[in-house]
């Protein structure tokens, strides 16, 4: 059984310790472009030495920008292209891979409290209820949530007690959605010593220790993933059909103009400015209330569920980068919300102090695809 999430907490929170100078990617595809990170380990420090995003709507004979649908021989030769870039200068084949969210399963599960032994037995049984695919079909994982410490008693004499439950996150993947990446792997010739499917990557990069619940909103080209993590653990797993690309279409088509030219505008002005008396932000704000609402009920139905309140929400993903969305985003909701900023976990030249911080939210799973590879050297 591929070990996805074994030893969750370590390999999220692990710290890059050691002397070697090793060079590794971390390598992150998704709809609408390819992103590399490229660490390297000095003096016991992860250090940046590059990084690089790829479009791929111009392989699918589309806009930059635009989100595709490749053949594992496009993205392929897209992922050539990149490590061949003089700009990026990727100097390494040593790497980690990062899995879509689409691509995966995952779900939390109440099992009645049992030996490890019997566990092995029901758990797979039990997933058969959310796979919609024959279990032989897919790799299966799961990880046992700890209890709370102190968790909420019924002080009722009257009431029954209720039989002990355990929690259970389960995961699956697909076994053609696996060999599909091993197969980009080693046409490329890369060395590849893991796949992990993207929210534990950006867990690791964006994360440290909270001990309270956050919600972490990626924002990718074609949908928004919505993650509740406690503790390191992850809790909660949902995904809102709506992304950047909703965003680029709004604007073209309510300013009739290419999906080129609203790529453009939406990435040079973000909520600011107008267009022939039209607000940007107006148009924008259609996409975003929809995807805060529900984000909005997601964490209601997790704090009743656990009476727990959400302490802060983390924005991360290429449409997070939207200037002016953070400050749309403290508007709809009524605790913190910042931006992710993966590249704080590394060293890197001051003079691209501000870039990496306003690009950083979408690098996120591709830093901590990286970072894993690098904690590997130990």
């Amino acid at each position: 059984m591929p070990q996805f999430i074994k030893d969750l907490m370590g390999s999220i929170f692990g710290g890059i310790i050691g002397k070697k100078s090793e060079s590794v990617l971390g390598i992150d595809i998704g709809s609408s472009s390819i992103k590399i990170v490229q660490l390297s380990r000095k003096n016991g420090h992860a250090v940046l030495d590059t990084y690089g995003e790829l479009s791929l709507g111009p392989y699918a004979g589309k806009s930059i920008g635009e989100a595709t649908s490749l053949s594992v021989e496009k993205i392929t030769t897209a992922i050539g292209d990149m490590l061949k870039e003089k700009e990026v200068n990727i100097t390494t084949k040593a790497c980690g891979m990062a899995i879509p969210f689409s691509s995966s399963l995952m779900a939390v599960i109440d099992l009645p409290l049992a030996s490890q032994k019997q566990l092995e037995t029901m758990i797979p049984l039990e997933a058969r209820k959310y796979i919609p695919v024959p279990i032989s079909e897919v790799a299966l994982d799961w990880y046992i949530i700890p209890k709370d410490k102190n968790p909420e008693q019924n002080l009722d004499p009257d009431m029954k007690p209720l039989q002990e439950k355990i929690e259970v996150l389960i995961v699956a993947l697909h076994n053609d959605t696996i060999s599909h990446y091993k197969d980009i792997v080693s046409k490329n010739l890369l060395e590849a010593s893991f796949f992990e499917i993207e929210i534990f990557s950006t867990m690791r990069s964006i994360l440290d220790q909270e001990l309270t619940p956050v919600l972490l909103i990626d924002m990718g080209a074609t949908s928004t993933k919505l993650y509740i993590v406690e503790k390191g653990i992850l809790r909660s797993s949902h995904s809102v059909n709506r992304g950047s690309q909703s965003i680029t279409d709004e604007l073209s088509k309510s300013l009739g103009i290419s999906i080129t030219d609203a790529e453009y505008m939406k990435r040079e002005k973000g909520l600011e400015g107008e267009v022939n008396g039209v607000a940007v932000k107006d148009i924008i704000a259609l996409t975003l209330t929809y995807i805060f609402s529900e984000s909005n009920r997601v964490i209601l139905a997790y704090q009743k569920k656990y009476n727990k309140n959400v302490s802060k929400v983390v924005l991360v993903g290429g449409g997070s980068a939207l200037k002016g969305v953070v400050n749309v985003a403290k508007n709809n909701f009524q605790t913190e919300v910042v931006a992710g900023d993966p590249f704080a976990k590394v060293i890197a030249p001051a003079f691209l102090e501000k870039i990496l911080h306003d690009t950083g939210p979408e690098f996120a799973v591709a830093m901590g695809v990286a970072l894993r590879r690098l904690q590997e050297f130990d």
